[in-house]
């Protein structure tokens, strides 16, 4: 009988974003992380902040994550970050350092998108576990972005190297209206075409690129609904 609690040793933990429908329409050469969200490895929470709606509407199995390998690709990789967190991230760091120096080395920025369908705080466990703190100045080729459901994480990356959106839920408007109000963005997906505007906000198009380090600043990144979130009642997604 296998342990539940083991897993193999991981190659990469970043993937090139060239790879990925989501992230290959970037501008700029794009790596992200991906493992398996919410709950779907026992005993793990990798997105404590999801609501029902987000975990039904989740594009986990979307694209190459339909394919069997994929997912259990993730799975491994969520169970090393449970499992052997220094170790995690002492690997995950170490990518990072090689991909900065490319970076460095050809004059050019790279984007980092480490949550690709997870909700961690993993440039402070970087910080906590290797001691590099890859928002200083000395790593600026890096532009890192993400999404999130973690009001306090909007907070504390607000003005730094690290872009957040607030993803918007059935449960977490509130939050999502304080993000906008304190200047930040919003995601929202919506079941038809995109609206010109939300509550008197823009909304701009969110599927044309992934890379959300540029948007302008206060406004709602619009995504369409894909997947199983056209069948969405829980008004995750907004009609």
């Amino acid at each position: 009988m296998s342990n539940l609690n083991s897993y193999k040793k991981v190659k990469n933990l970043l993937s090139p974003g060239a790879t990925n429908i989501k992230t290959a329409k970037n501008d700029l050469e794009t790596f992200i992380l991906y493992m398996a969200p919410s709950t779907i490895v026992e005993g793990l929470n990798l997105c404590p902040f999801a609501s029902e709606g987000c975990k039904k509407a989740c594009l986990y199995s979307a694209g190459r994550g339909r394919f069997s390998n994929v997912q259990l690709a993730r799975i491994n990789k969520s169970k090393f970050w449970g499992y052997n967190r220094e170790s995690f991230y002492i690997q995950l760091g170490n990518e990072l350092l090689k991909i900065h120096a490319k970076a460095k080395l050809n004059a050019h920025k790279i984007a980092i998108r480490l949550n690709g369908t997870s909700d961690i705080d993993h440039l402070d466990l970087l910080k906590r576990y290797t001691g590099i703190n890859f928002l200083g100045d000395s790593y600026n080729n890096l532009l890192f972005y993400d999404y999130t459901k973690n009001y306090n994480h909007i907070k504390k990356y607000q003005g730094t190297n690290y872009k957040i959106t607030f993803s918007r839920s059935e449960v977490n408007e509130l939050d999502a209206y304080r993000t906008l109000k304190d200047g930040g963005n919003i995601a929202i997906v919506f079941k038809n075409d995109l609206p010109e505007t939300w509550k008197g906000y823009k909304v701009i198009n969110g599927d044309l690129t992934d890379l959300r380090y540029f948007d302008p600043v206060n406004v709602v990144v619009g995504l369409k609904a894909k997947g199983e979130a056209k069948k969405d009642l829980s008004n995750f997604v907004v009609a």
